[in-house]
């Protein structure tokens, strides 16, 4: 497959949770900074964070959640392009905005006609890739490569679009910073959520990893590594 070298980068728990909760209001980057034994390593996740591809592929859900949509005045135009996987849409002309200042490129995917980023299509730094129904995530990565010559991204989606580039083949690397905490809950978002597999002939949709490096960080943090093996093999 002609595509993008990907890499799943995420903060999680040790039970696997990327959020405190159910709740949009409760979020890992708003609330790990208030627990003690939690908030003391947190920052390295974010120095981690800087060394990632220059390709950022996130939702619109997750960005108004973690507050693009609010006002911001000191806005520098970052070395990151951003892609954002936006149906609802999620961001409103406020976030739109944000993210065109900061962005190197902005591109926003949607089957939404009606989404803020077609007011802005003239901006020079804003591509939208538009779907009729439903976002073909093969094709798109295959645009990626092909039409717009992206090498590499670096994917922080949430936990249902995750679910859904890795049955289709689309994650090739896996980079998890663990904190030291449990949070539970079964409806509180994991790694990969999305459909759960119900029959023994869906076992192809599971993915072997490959541990490439662990790297124990200060505060009981872990950093972890892994290639994906994209071909299941059932024996």
């Amino acid at each position: 497959m002609n595509k993008p070298i990907s890499t799943l980068f995420m903060l999680m728990s040790v039970d696997g949770k990327i959020s405190t909760g159910k709740t949009d209001i409760l979020d890992v980057d708003k609330d790990f900074p208030k627990i003690k034994g939690i908030k003391e390593g947190l920052e390295q996740y974010y120095d981690i964070e800087q060394t990632t591809d220059l390709y950022s592929l996130n939702s619109g859900k997750v960005q108004a959640k973690i507050g693009a949509n609010m006002p911001q005045k000191d806005i520098f135009k970052l070395p990151v392009s951003f892609l954002i996987i936006d149906n609802r849409p999620h961001l409103n002309e406020i976030g739109m905005d944000n993210f065109i200042r900061k962005s190197k490129r902005l591109f926003i995917i949607t089957t939404n006609k009606s989404h803020p980023a077609f007011d802005r299509k003239n901006e020079e730094n804003l591509e939208i890739i538009y779907y009729e129904n439903e976002i073909d995530f093969v094709d798109l990565f295959r645009k990626l490569k092909d039409d717009f010559k992206v090498d590499h991204l670096t994917i922080q989606t949430g936990a249902t679009l995750n679910s859904i580039f890795l049955r289709q083949k689309l994650i090739d690397k896996i980079s998890i910073v663990v904190a030291p905490a449990l949070i539970g809950g079964e409806e509180t978002p994991s790694l990969i959520d999305g459909k759960s597999l119900l029959y023994a002939e869906e076992l192809k949709y599971i993915k072997a990893l490959k541990l490439v490096d662990v790297i124990k960080l200060n505060d009981s943090y872990l950093h972890l590594k892994y290639d994906v093996f994209n071909e299941t093999i059932i024996e």
